[in-house]
């Protein structure tokens, strides 16, 4: 883990996956504090926003923290720009192929950057590209997820990359036997984001935390898709009534793609507006029912509120007595 301790600038390398609305000031300071590296999800933030966001967070921990900014945001190169006058030293790219020019941008400003690669060749791209590291990400995590599981991808693409730049991986890790099971992989760290939704600095609703406390694994599904020509990244989240409201969504905006009131990429940020707001009902406001539940399949593994702190030396601990065992 030392490695990508050191690229982080951390005392372990466990990154905070950036979850929209709950990967804010409080929980992202925390987890930095903790030791972590903790990540602000800019989401379908404006630049004002996400300067304001920077600030706050800068107020609250002096250590190394990042950005997470979707490449499909109108305002990237503001959101850019933002994170280079506060000098950001991380900056991950999430929701496809970076626009051109985007990763030099941030590399201008000093910044390392991140991106996500759901498959090997996207991965090697990516390294042409002059990316720093990589986020391989499997299936069982939540919100937006591609179709192969965590351990595949991880035994598919870190004997290929591992040794040219630091990889995390991510997606289905509740415990530290699983961190220590990819890093002898060759993984120079992991991200989580589901274990970290239910810590006490966590700003999400009280009957959020409930929800992914009383969740089990089988319970965190993942969204249909029923246009083809819809590109829709299917949403990993706990079942209920949002699972139908998506895909009466679906419906709606395909409906404007057949009648030509809509193009195919303002048809994607619609569907990305969707999930920002349903995601925002139910963590903010509490509408449980109603509201979208993003969570990974470790949702199980999640028992009880408690302190940023306690998570990650319980991560820890777990992962460096696993390797003990092992000699």
């Amino acid at each position: 883990m030392a490695r990508g301790a050191e690229f982080l600038g951390t005392r372990h390398a466990i990154m905070a996956g950036a979850m929209s609305w709950v990967s804010e000031r409080h929980l992202v300071a925390a987890i930095s504090n903790a030791g972590g590296f903790g990540v602000i999800a800019c989401g379908a933030m404006t630049p004002a926003l996400l300067d304001a966001e920077i600030a706050g967070t800068k107020g609250l921990t002096d250590k190394p923290f990042g950005v997470n900014l979707i490449t499909m945001h109108p305002d990237l190169d503001e959101l850019i720009e933002v994170c280079a006058r506060h000098q950001v030293g991380h900056v991950v790219l999430a929701g496809g192929l970076p626009p051109g020019g985007a990763i030099e941008r941030i590399k201008a400003s000093g910044a390392k950057v991140l991106c996500f690669a759901p498959a090997l060749a996207l991965a090697k791209k990516l390294i042409r590209s002059g990316v720093d590291a990589l986020v391989i990400e499997g299936m069982e995590a939540g919100g937006h997820i591609g179709p192969v599981s965590t351990s595949v991808l991880a035994q598919e693409i870190l004997p290929e990359v591992a040794d040219k730049l630091p990889v995390f991986v991510a997606g289905g890790i509740g415990r530290g036997e699983a961190i220590a099971a990819y890093l002898e992989m060759g993984a120079a760290g992991v991200q989580l984001g589901t274990r970290f939704v239910c810590a006490v600095e966590s700003i999400a609703h009280p009957k959020f935390k409930k929800a992914f406390i009383r969740a089990s694994a089988r319970e965190a599904v993942a969204s249909v898709q029923i246009d083809p020509r819809l590109p829709v990244i299917p949403v990993r989240a706990l079942k209920n009534a949002s699972t139908e409201l998506f895909t009466a969504k679906q419906r709606e905006v395909a409906q404007a793609l057949d009648e030509g009131r809509v193009e195919m990429a303002e048809a994607q940020l619609q569907i990305e507006h969707y999930w920002a707001g349903a995601l925002r009902r139910a963590v903010i406001d509490g509408d449980v029912e109603n509201g979208s539940l993003m969570a990974g399949q470790s949702v199980g593994m999640v028992t009880r509120e408690e302190p940023a702190t306690d998570i990650i030396t319980a991560l820890v601990t777990e992962a460096e007595t696993a390797l003990t065992a092992r000699g």
